[in-house]
């Protein structure tokens, strides 16, 4: 009777334990996607710019230069921050606390006994099954975001075409106009290279992330206690990883949601490199690597920090 009455009280405290950390990985993921998108916006528009309309712009500094001229600060460089902090902030949230539960089930799958003991490649493959969730919880944000990014361009070629451009419309009067237009589904344009994007950039900017703190940590050292310099650098790498790796899927996404493609993500990578070649599919990617470095080391070093303090107040 006594085993059965320890063994309920152990069960109950796990769960409060789990739910905890539950808790504080959402609110740091939240509180990280906030910051990332602050450093990176202007930068992030420039990406998704460079991208949609690669001939409108010869390098990074043409296009942030002309977007500073044209719309100025907030409806330019800043276009679209509202469902960028929607995006990032819902990202972030259910991506980190995604994988703090796909480390515990790893943890109990391997039989380690704590996230501090699970291999890089263990962290890697956490990273990739949380980033499904994060995945289908973006896309609509993420669409609207693109969208207001590259108003501006899509105006003028309407313009070219001689067709009346559309008024300046908010990220929830769009929102409305494409779910009244094509339902909930025209929300999610643009899904299939969203998760082709995520699932392996996720699998490497985990892996980036927590192998580079593991090399960079003494040998009696805990990967939570290097310091924040060490924890931005790691975070840094695991960003230049992600975008490396799966930029094409980034491209096709950009151009199927800026554009409203129907083709699917194959059609449209073969469209763009048999019509302006394999470099047309890394247009952005500069900007997007300098954006990457601050705004991912700024993201890591206020998760994991923010989660060091709400574990010591809670």
């Amino acid at each position: 009777m006594l085993e059965e009455k320890l063994s309920l009280n152990h069960q109950i405290e796990t769960s409060q334990h789990h739910l905890k950390d539950g808790i504080i990985d959402f609110t740091s993921g939240c509180l990280g996607g906030i910051a990332l998108v602050y450093v990176g916006q202007p930068l992030d528009t420039v990406k998704v710019k460079m991208q949609t309309f690669p001939s409108l712009y010869t390098n990074m500094v043409d296009c942030f230069k002309k977007t500073y001229i044209q719309d100025g600060i907030c409806r330019g460089l800043y276009a679209g921050t509202i469902p960028a902090l929607a995006t990032n902030v819902v990202e972030n949230s259910v991506l980190f606390l995604c994988y703090g539960f796909c480390q515990k089930i790893i943890i109990n799958m391997t039989g380690a006994n704590s996230a501090e003991d699970l291999t890089v490649l263990a962290n890697a493959w956490a990273g990739f099954l949380a980033s499904f969730f994060s995945s289908v919880a973006i896309t609509p944000t993420e669409l609207i975001k693109c969208k207001l990014q590259a108003m501006h361009e899509v105006n003028n070629q309407a313009v070219s075409r001689g067709l009346t451009p559309p008024k300046y419309i908010s990220p929830l009067g769009l929102t409305r106009e494409i779910a009244r237009n094509e339902g909930v589904r025209g929300l999610f344009r643009g899904l299939v290279p969203t998760l082709a994007r995520e699932m392996p950039g996720y699998f490497f900017f985990f892996g980036g992330y927590e192998g580079t703190r593991d090399l960079l940590r003494k040998p009696d050292q805990k990967k939570e206690d290097i310091g924040l310099l060490r924890t931005m650098v790691a975070g840094g790498v695991g960003g230049g990883v992600f975008w490396i790796t799966t930029f094409p899927f980034d491209v096709a996404k950009s151009r199927i949601q800026v554009n409203n493609i129907s083709d699917n993500l194959i059609k449209t990578l073969s469209h763009i490199v048999k019509n302006e070649g394999i470099s047309a599919l890394y247009k952005g990617l500069t900007p997007t690597l300098v954006r990457t470095i601050p705004a991912t080391a700024t993201l890591f070093a206020t998760v994991e920090y923010s989660k060091r303090l709400f574990n010591f107040l809670f």
